[in-house]
């Protein structure tokens, strides 16, 4: 039974809400005007649905239109979408073809060569129209999308993970401009699909569950190009980011790795927070000597800066197993999607110093996840190095 009858509605004058029950108030106003209203909780938000001015709405009609209301949101219907598409001024949602599309045409001043913005339409045209391009781009889910990149996700490996990536940056786009209600699933469809074989010709990549043993037999002797390579896989770098660094960079006592943007790919400085294994190898690296800022922190002959194929040396007379240096950053990346349930993608590609494509997203998401990142990096350096950890291996972030 409601709090309110007929007779006390007539005689409320006061300005405010009163309250009926189960969140039907009678509105009034310094005005005098009175109206109905309800509040509900929609989706874990709260929301407040007008039912209409109190001299053309009695209470009885109220509480049924409050109880038409509570149906709609308990059974899962957004009431005021469900009133918009009634009066046909729903907004269009477009197709997943279209969607690519506005976005290709958004994107495209961005990029630096008009070459790549025609492949990344192409293949997305190619691969992913077929299956995706009729769905409205609200309805694409992680299900979807690995039935359209199942047919070349082992024959065409390298293809494949561009789409997947396009795809995803689509429906990322598609979140920013209100046209969905999530991101992309990107953690989803990396559990429905196969592992891929690493054969990426200059990128092969080691499997993160062999790196422990791997920087097992680097940590064995302290030469420069093994103290370099194992810097390098201990912060998900670029050969040539360790190979440039200078001490001017390091900061010994914040644990972190300012790099210039003119060193980096995206020619954005990047902060790389170092994990206590990597400030061990900077130590060794320094010794007791006193360095100038310029100095290169691996110095190869002559102190001139060291040469990759050092690296690459180091890494082949410690494993049989076919990997390259640049592909250590695909083995975090993998052990940070499978062992890391509670990291965002985010937070993983911003420890890769990679860009978002999504210039809309980008704008409003300027962090740079240092904290969370730190964290991500001493586990990292965990899985590496288990015998001298905490032993907490492959622990993940909650």
């Amino acid at each position: 039974m409601g709090k309110l009858t007929a007779l006390k509605v007539k005689a409320l004058k006061e300005p405010g809400r009163h309250p009926d029950g189960d969140g039907l108030y009678l509105l009034v106003k310094a005005s005098g005007a009175r109206s109905w209203m309800l509040r509900a909780q929609v989706d874990g938000k709260r929301r407040d649905f007008g039912l209409g001015s109190e001299k053309d709405v009695t209470l009885a009609e109220a509480r049924d239109r409050a109880a038409d209301l509570r149906k709609q949101y308990r059974s899962g219907v957004d009431p005021v979408e469900a009133k918009r598409e009634a009066k046909g001024s729903k907004r269009v949602v477009p197709t997943f073809a279209e969607a690519a599309k506005l976005a290709h045409a958004e994107f495209k001043g961005g990029w630096k060569n008009d070459k790549h913005g025609d492949q990344w339409i192409a293949t997305l045209t190619t691969h992913a129209f077929p299956k995706l391009g009729p769905l409205r781009v609200d309805k694409v889910d992680a299900g979807a999308i690995i039935s359209a990149l199942q047919p070349i996700w082992l024959k065409t490996p390298e293809t494949a993970r561009r789409v997947k990536q396009r795809i995803g940056t689509v429906l990322d786009w598609a979140y920013s401009q209100g046209f969905r209600q999530a991101e992309a699933p990107m953690r989803a469809i990396a559990k429905g699909l196969k592992q891929q074989p690493k054969k990426d010709g200059h990128f092969a990549a080691l499997p993160f569950t062999d790196a422990p043993a791997l920087m097992s037999k680097l940590s064995s002797s302290d030469t420069t190009g093994r103290l370099a390579l194992r810097f390098t896989i201990l912060t998900a770098a670029r050969s040539g980011e360790t190979r440039g660094a200078v001490w001017g960079e390091i900061d010994l006592d914040e644990a972190l790795w300012t790099i210039p943007a003119q060193r980096m790919k995206a020619s954005r400085v990047h902060v790389v927070p170092l994990s206590a294994a990597a400030v061990a190898v900077l130590k060794i690296a320094k010794g007791e000597r006193e360095v100038a800022a310029t100095e290169l922190v691996f110095p190869g002959n002559r102190q001139a800066k060291l040469s990759d194929m050092t690296l690459s040396k180091a890494l082949k007379a410690a494993t049989t197993t076919p990997a390259t240096v640049h592909g250590f950053r695909s083995s975090f990346r993998d052990w940070a999607a499978e062992t890391q349930p509670g990291v965002s993608d985010a937070v993983v590609e911003a420890a890769l110093a990679h860009t978002n494509p999504n210039k809309v997203e980008a704008a409003y998401r300027r962090t740079n996840y240092l904290e969370q990142r730190r964290k991500l990096m001493q586990e990292w350096a965990d899985h590496l190095l288990p015998a001298i950890s905490s032993g907490n291996q492959n622990k993940p972030i909650t």
